[in-house]
């Protein structure tokens, strides 16, 4: 069975404290996603949150958040990552219990690359995989 080190993108674009939320959507727009990993300055590489599109969006804009605001106010501190040697299908079942489309992939806590459901579906051997998680990615309960 495949390992997320097989699928997953290696060294993802990335953002630390010291950035604002107008540098994450330049980031964003430049490397054409939707997801940016905020790592700790001092290293380059100890995860310490993520930042999404969404996040930039409702946390931020919708708030009334100039673009000079602090990555910090906007970021989601609690993240879900995954272990690069851990199989495709334990990232689809986290996916889908986590409900996430993107998870970082960490080496003793340090970033290393990101699997996504896209990483999951690209290749037909995953088409299960990746219909298992976006099934329970979208069983979302509506409001």
């Amino acid at each position: 069975m495949k390992t997320v080190k097989e699928v997953m993108t290696a060294d993802p674009a990335s953002v630390t404290l010291l950035d604002n939320i107008y540098e994450v959507a330049v980031k964003m727009r430049d490397y054409g996603t939707g997801f940016i990993p905020v790592v700790d300055s001092a290293d380059g590489a100890t995860l310490l949150g993520v930042i999404t599109d969404r996040d930039l969006v409702l946390r931020g804009y919708a708030d009334k958040h100039p673009g000079s605001t602090a990555v910090e106010t906007v970021m989601s501190r609690e993240v879900i990552s995954i272990s690069e040697t851990a199989s495709v299908d334990e990232a689809a079942e986290l996916m889908a219990s986590r409900q996430i489309r993107r998870i970082p992939v960490t080496r003793d806590k340090k970033l290393i690359g990101i699997v996504s459901l896209g990483d999951l579906a690209v290749k037909r051997i995953y088409a299960d995989e990746a219909a298992e998680a976006l099934s329970g990615i979208s069983q979302r309960q509506l409001h």
